[in-house]
Order: C-alpha cells, then structure tokens, then sequence
C-alpha cells in the first residue's frame, strides 16, 4: 500500500469506528447485547494502530 493508500483505509476505519462507538452507546442506553460492537471497536483500534505504523514507517 501507498501513503495515499494507507491515509484513505485509516479514515475509512475512523469513520466505521465512530459509527459502531454511537451504537454501542445506543445498546447500552437500552441495555442491548453490546459484545459484537465491543469487539469490533477492539479490531478496527488494533487495525487503525497498525496502518498508523505502517505509514510512519513509509515516512521514515
């Protein structure tokens, strides 16, 4: 991946994980099975972190 590449999937991830952040806040306003939300939130952090490193690698 390019540097272009790799910024447009972070942003991609940022916006699913602020998505999935507002719904999981909805689950467990009405008390919701929240478990597939919380573990996604996990993947796509550990993911964006990954791209993150990627990128400053490519920078360096």
């Amino acid at each position: 991946m390019n540097k272009k590449e790799i910024e447009a999937e972070i942003e991609d991830m940022k916006a699913d994980y602020t998505r999935l952040s507002a719904d999981l806040e909805k689950l467990a306003y009405v008390g919701g099975n929240s478990e597939y939300n919380e573990k996604e939130l996990e993947r796509l952090a550990e993911k964006i972190s990954s791209l993150r490193q990627q990128l400053q690698k490519q920078k360096s």
